[in-house]
This record gives C-alpha cells, sequence and structure tokens, in this order.
C-alpha cells in the first residue's frame, strides 16, 4: 500500500478495494500514513464520495483499529440507540435505564457537545463522581449489573475515527457523508451490538437542517449497517424547536428524572417511547409494537426505570442522592425572567439560536478542550404552541452570574416567534428509514415485521 497511490485513486474517482482500505487505515493509526496524507484522502472523498462496498469496508477498518468489546457473558440481546444530536436532546438519559428495565442491554458509547448541540456525556458527568471514562472491564461489568450503560469514547475504541475526526473538523470535510456514517457506525461496532435505532434529526436545531439531507443520511447510515451485519432502522424527526423544557447539562439531569417518574414533557416522552419501543422489538421480535410500548410505559409508572437510573449512577460512581434531591445537582447563582413584549401565539423557537446561546452562557464548547459549566441553561414556560399574554414568562435563564444571564435573555427572546395565529402542529416523528424502503411515519402500523437474525424484512 503506498498512500500516495492510494490518494490518487480516490482523487480520480476510482473505487478502493477492502484490503487497500484496510491497509491505509491501519498504516495512518500505526504512523505510516502521515496526517497531511489522511487530510488530502479525507478531502478526495469529499468530492468524489465512496460507493456502498467503499463505506462499509471503510467502518469496518475504523472499527477494527482499535479494541473492541466482547460482552458474550451477557445473554439478553444487546440493542443500543443513537442520535445525530440537537438541542434539549435527552433522549438517551430516561431510554437507556427504562429500555433495561424491560431485560435488553444497553451498551451506548456517548459523545460530548460541540458546537450548538449538547452531549449525552457532559450531562451525565453534571452528576458529582459519575465516571463516563469506563475501561473495557468496567464498562462490561456495568453492563452486566445494571443492564445498561453510558460511556465515552476511550483512545483505544476506534482510534482511527478519534484521529480522523480531529483532522476533518480543521479541514472542511465534517459534513461528507461517507464519513459522517463511517464515524457514526465503527463506534457502534466496537460494541458488539445486536441491533442499532439511529435518530437522525432535521431541523433548524439539527446538524443537517434539511430534511432531504437527513434522509439522504439516514438511508445511508441504514444500507451501511445492512452491509456490515447489523440490522438497524433510523427514524427521522424535527428538530426545528428545541425538545423538552430543560436545556443544559444539569437541568436535563433533572429533567430526566421526572421523566422517568412520569412527569416528562410529552416530545420527549413520545421519543423514548418510540425508539425504546424499536429497540425492543428487536431484541424481542416475538411481542408487539404494541406490547413493548405498554411495557415502557409501565416502566415509569411502577418506577422500574427510576431504579434502574439509580443503579447506573451508583454502578458508574456517580451520587445517587441527585434522583431524590435533584438541587444536589450544579445549581447556577444568576437568573433572568424572558418575558413576551406582545400578546400571540408562540409559532417558532430557533432550535439553533438556543443552543448558540447555551455556548455563550458557558453551557456549551466550540472547541473540543473547551470547559463548560454544568449549572447554567434554559428552562422554558412556553413552547411551540403556547398562547402568551404580554409579560408572561417565556423562560427563565439560568446564569453564573444575573447579568450574564440577563445577556443571554436576549439571546433567548430573540429565538422566539410570537405570532398572531397559532401555528400548525408540527410532526415529532417524520419517516421510518429501513433498508428498503423509506415510509411517512403513521406509528405502530408502520413498523415492518422482523427476522432476526437477518435484516430488517418487509411483511
Amino acid at each position: 500500500m503506498i498512500p500516495e497511490s492510494v490518494i490518487r485513486a480516490k482523487r480520480d474517482g476510482e473505487e478502493i478495494s477492502g484490503s487497500t482500505i484496510r491497509d491505509f487505515i491501519f498504516g495512518f493509526v500505526k504512523g505510516d500514513v502521515a496526517d497531511y496524507q489522511m487530510s488530502a484522502f479525507l478531502m478526495a472523498v469529499t468530492l468524489r464520495g465512496m460507493t456502498r462496498a467503499e463505506t462499509v469496508e471503510l467502518t469496518r477498518a475504523m472499527a477494527e483499529s482499535g479494541e473492541t468489546f466482547d460482552f458474550s457473558h451477557v445473554t439478553a440481546r444487546k440493542v443500543d440507540k443513537h442520535s445525530t444530536g440537537g438541542v434539549g436532546d435527552m433522549i438517551s438519559l430516561p431510554l437507556v435505564p427504562l429500555v433495561a428495565a424491560c431485560g435488553v442491554a444497553v451498551p451506548m458509547i456517548a459523545g460530548r457537545g460541540l458546537g450548538h448541540t449538547g452531549g449525552t456525556i457532559d450531562k451525565l458527568e453534571s452528576i458529582p463522581g459519575f465516571r463516563t471514562d469506563l475501561d473495557r472491564t468496567a464498562y462490561a461489568k456495568a453492563l452486566q449489573n445494571v443492564g445498561g450503560v453510558i460511556g465515552g469514547q476511550t483512545k483505544t475504541v476506534a482510534p482511527a475515527d478519534r484521529r480522523m475526526y480531529a483532522i476533518r473538523d480543521v479541514t472542511a470535510t465534517v459534513e461528507s457523508l461517507p464519513l459522517l456514517v463511517s464515524s457514526i457506525l465503527s463506534k457502534k461496532l466496537s460494541a458488539g451490538l445486536d441491533a442499532l435505532v439511529l435518530d437522525v434529526k432535521c431541523g433548524s436545531g439539527a446538524f443537517l437542517p434539511d430534511e432531504k439531507d437527513a434522509l439522504r443520511l439516514a438511508q445511508a447510515l441504514v444500507t451501511t449497517a445492512d452491509g456490515l451485519g447489523l440490522p438497524a432502522v433510523a427514524f427521522v424527526t424535527d428538530m426545528d424547536a428545541p425538545l423538552g423544557r430543560a436545556i443544559g447539562n444539569a437541568v436535563e439531569i433533572g429533567s430526566t428524572i421526572d421523566c422517568l417518574k412520569g412527569q416528562g414533557p410529552e416530545d420527549v416522552m413520545e421519543l423514548v417511547f418510540t425508539l425504546g419501543t424499536a429497540m425492543l422489538c428487536f431484541a424481542q421480535p416475538e411481542s408487539s409494537w404494541d406490547t413493548h410500548r405498554s411495557h415502557l410505559e409501565s416502566n415509569v409508572r411502577d418506577g422500574s426505570g427510576l431504579k434502574r437510573f439509580e443503579m447506573m449512577i451508583r454502578e458508574q460512581g456517580g451520587d445517587t442522592r441527585v434522583v431524590a434531591d435533584p438541587t444536589l445537582l450544579p445549581q447556577a447563582k444568576g437568573r433572568f425572567e424572558v418575558v413576551a413584549e406582545h400578546e400571540g401565539w408562540v409559532g417558532a423557537i430557533d432550535a439553533r439560536a438556543i443552543g448558540r446561546a447555551l455556548v455563550g452562557l458557558g453551557g456549551g464548547r466550540t472547541k473540543a478542550e473547551d470547559g463548560i459549566d454544568p449549572s447554567v441553561g434554559f428552562l422554558f414556560e412556553r413552547r411551540v404552541g403556547d398562547k402568551v399574554g404580554r409579560g408572561d414568562t417565556l423562560a427563565t435563564v439560568l446564569g453564573r452570574t444575573d447579568a450574564e444571564a440577563a445577556r443571554s435573555g436576549q439571546d433567548v427572546l430573540r429565538a422566539f416567534s410570537i405570532e398572531s395565529a397559532a401555528p400548525e402542529r408540527r410532526q415529532l416523528v417524520r419517516h421510518l428509514v429501513t433498508r428498503d424502503r423509506v415510509t411517512q411515519w403513521q406509528g405502530a402500523g408502520t413498523w415492518p415485521k422482523l427476522d432476526l437474525p437477518g435484516l430488517l424484512r418487509t411483511s
């Protein structure tokens, strides 16, 4: 394998063999391929694209560039969920314990927030003592003991992805579809999953705002997973407005506790139940969609999900007292109420603007090495579709000081659109993508029959 030849072949639009891709990726991890050569290769891929076969082999090579998990001792089916990220996207936090309480193993490798989107790892680390830097032994132990574990990507898991992303981030190659797909799936492949449910966001707060782009990504993820022997489906969901009523790291942990007590926001719980039910259909295909959804709802009512969340906190070193007393989570000292300047209906809340406001407040990062303040955030009193009067509170800003909260409040106010008429109700879950087709989501009747251990097949 001569690096220059690989770069030239891709530059000229040729299809590269799986063995050549593997040698190139392994050579990069070992240091035989220089960073500048990888940069040239990534730009060639961005400009020329990759075939499905190339994307499959790239993903496989990235996954095999480091350690993989051995969960052979876990008898339950292992199913994970991945989201492309958004604002207020706390779905994984209540979902993992609720699905685990149904007897399914959920080994989740999650990420940190970057730019306007939040990160599951940052949110969990706002719990005092909570550890996400688990090695393979601790990770496997947590999965065995709790049934669900959420950890960060370590240096030994898909190391090619970690180094390639650092280069993509500064070379304008982040948006490349095959590079996006291989980055997402290589980490999931390392976890030894039996199946994967994907949540691909579209709208102002999504990484890919345009629905057509989100659909293309969803299809590429599912078909690539198919080529890797990993059963997968993708839901395309709305991210035009922030999810839930709490935006920020500690406040989203507080909202997670509310969700598991049956007091969660309607949109958050609808996504939790939809994605969680799909996961259960993969793990236990002998039961129906409605049966699985009822099981999840029951786990909220009887407290099973909340108990499992407490177990997860304890297993990963966190202070379990936050479950009964969320005030033990980091608390912001500054507050500012954002009020409506005139009456009407909330027609829109710009999710991307809210995400950027959180970064400005100190609750997010623009560079991977930035620190964050887990205490700051926003609590929404009004959501899209609500009627408001002049002077009504739209949101409360939680800042490090009153002055910082007030400055951020102006950004939040601009993100709200108050209109003279009530807006149309938005569809939260828009499409279901399987390896065979794209279907507009219409609830349980849209879900196809499963043929495991094969991939999804429609009836």
